[in-house]
């Protein structure tokens, strides 16, 4: 007798007010114990599919058509208490952004403790015990004393963490996960996806996993649904579908993966020569001052003995975990904050030996694009006083030539001129990011910082990115301190790269050399880790899931 799947879609149409409708005749079944992975671009529906079966879609949303069986019950006939009572207990949801997910007045060990007291799971005492417990098991170093701190005082990686800590407090039969590792570098991503899979064969829960990463999909699932437009056009077993995608949409998606071969053509293309160093750091030290487990005040190491440089027209990657150092590198090497001892010398000039206004002056030679292409933009500015803005913060030009510089930098960055009276929210997650790298360009600067630029999108804009990157680095000679956890990404883009671990850089050099050829024990460690080396046959529709 055939088993009854634990979840069971068929025929899910949404439409969200008037508009079209959002989810179109969607239908796949996640099996008991299984991992079923949800694929597509950024408007595809993946989101909206896995906040259907959990009733958050919004008051604008609503179910038109289809039936959304849990275990056997029908989950769109439930009210909203009903609901609740799934929610968490036997339902648990890891949201996408650890940002807004998390109340940031309370301690993290508090809102763990929260989850399992309010569905009957710990008394108080007990519930503080377990949420340190299960800090430990999804990675969290000193679990102790992360339990005690708000979220600002953590990563982004490590509150993504924390909610997938409270996803599976409960230990749940389904878990839904809303990309749970898009902010996470890959030991930890691979940590995180382990523990899944542990709850997976050892309790029986099953994944639904909703990714941009077909790299992770290939790896973890054992189904896959490809969504395009609202409507589900191709599934099956993961590597039957990987291995032999029969929908030209699946074709596309496979084709943007980053690729060993794609990595050595750029590779091969890069100048060989040493370029004069547009930055050096030299023996960078961060302190700050910490919370302990038990209360008392202690002082950290963020960065410690740090030394480099980045060569003009040049790309150099800092990789390394989540707390390993690289986001406050960067923002020594911007001046955005200063460093306990070390210097930092940008174009031969010490930037610690100047003045306030001297330092301003500078810093229009250097600009950031930050991670998260959301919340990085104002919502209520037009395009064109976004990327304006750091001309007018520098006084550059009349409002005419401002607004001229605006729309050439549009079209630079491959978007229409039209754009530039709209606003943020009107556009996708792609083009928002374009829009921020417009703003970076709109000085001219030597040194762009890019801070995880294509962490938040999908695969086939994470390619148009990347080759925008590459060209106005060819066109523009300007250089780049690119920080990402994706390896795959940096072996394509970088010339050199870092290696930091605890603060210190562990291993640096050319990429090809560093990755083909690891030195230190840690970068093994990384490259080993990277997702995509547990299919069979090492490769997808041509590209190699490998750093």
């Amino acid at each position: 007798m055939t088993q009854t799947p634990l979840l069971s879609v068929s025929g899910l149409s949404v439409r969200y007010g008037s508009n079209a409708r959002a989810l179109d005749d969607v239908t796949f079944d996640v099996e008991r114990g299984s991992m079923v992975a949800v694929v597509g671009e950024s408007g595809s529906g993946k989101s909206t599919t896995a906040l259907s079966i959990i009733g958050l879609l919004g008051r604008s949303a609503h179910v038109e058509s289809g039936s959304i069986r849990y275990d056997g019950t029908e989950l769109t006939s439930l009210d909203d208490r009903a609901l609740r009572r799934l929610r968490g207990n036997a339902i648990g949801f890891v949201p996408q952004d650890p940002t807004v997910s998390l109340d940031p007045t309370q301690r993290i060990g508090a809102q763990i403790a929260e989850v399992l007291e309010i569905h009957g799971r710990a008394r108080r005492t007990e519930a503080a015990a377990r949420a340190v417990e299960i800090l430990r098991a999804v990675g969290l170093t000193e679990p102790e004393r992360r339990a005690r701190q708000y979220p600002h005082e953590l990563s982004g990686g490590m509150r993504q963490r924390v909610l997938i800590g409270m996803a599976w407090a409960c230990e749940p039969q389904l878990i839904i996960a809303d990309e749970p590792t898009s902010a996470l570098d890959v030991t930890v991503q691979r940590q995180v996806l382990d523990r899944l899979d542990t709850l997976r064969l050892d309790r029986g829960t099953a994944i639904l996993l909703v990714t941009h990463d077909l790299a992770v999909a290939a790896d973890r699932a054992d189904h896959l649904v490809v969504m395009s437009e609202g409507r589900v056009v191709e599934q099956g077993p993961t590597d039957a579908v990987l291995g032999d995608p029969q929908h030209e949409y699946t074709k596309k998606l496979l084709s943007t993966v980053p690729s060993e071969k794609a990595a050595f053509a750029l590779g091969s293309a890069r100048s060989a020569t040493n370029a004069d160093p547009i930055v050096v750091a030299e023996s960078l030290v961060k302190k700050f001052d910490a919370v302990d487990p038990a209360g008392g005040r202690t002082r950290v190491t963020a960065v410690d003995d740090v030394s480099f440089s980045i060569g003009r027209g040049r790309t150099f990657a800092l990789v390394g975990e989540s707390g390993s150092g690289k986001s406050t590198t960067a923002r020594l090497i911007t001046n955005l904050d200063s460093p306990t001892s070390g210097t930092v010398t940008f174009d031969g000039t010490d930037t610690g030996a100047l003045g306030a206004g001297e330092l301003r002056l500078l810093r229009r030679r250097f600009q950031l694009i930050q991670q998260n292409p959301y919340s990085s933009l104002s919502p209520r500015w037009s395009l064109a006083k976004i990327i304006e803005e750091p001309l007018r913060a520098f006084g550059v030009g009349s409002r005419t030539e401002r607004a001229a510089r605006s729309r050439e930098l549009l079209d630079q960055v491959g978007l229409p001129s039209s754009f530039a009276s709209r606003r943020a929210g009107e556009l996708s997650g792609g083009q928002r990011q374009r829009v921020a790298i417009a703003r970076a360009l709109a000085l001219r600067p030597d040194l762009i910082v890019c801070d995880e630029p294509i962490s938040a999108l999908d695969v086939s804009v994470q390619a148009q990115i990347l080759d925008l990157l590459a060209e106005l680095q060819r066109e523009l000679e300007v250089s780049y301190l690119f920080i990402s956890h994706d390896l795959s990404v940096v072996r394509l883009i970088a010339d050199d790269v870092a290696v930091m671990q605890a603060g210190r850089i562990v291993e640096h050099g050319p990429v090809a050399d560093v990755f083909d050829s690891p030195a230190h024990e840690y970068t093994a460690a990384l490259i080993d880790a990277i997702p995509g080396r547990r299919t069979s046959t090492g490769t997808v529709h041509g590209s190699t899931f490998r750093g």
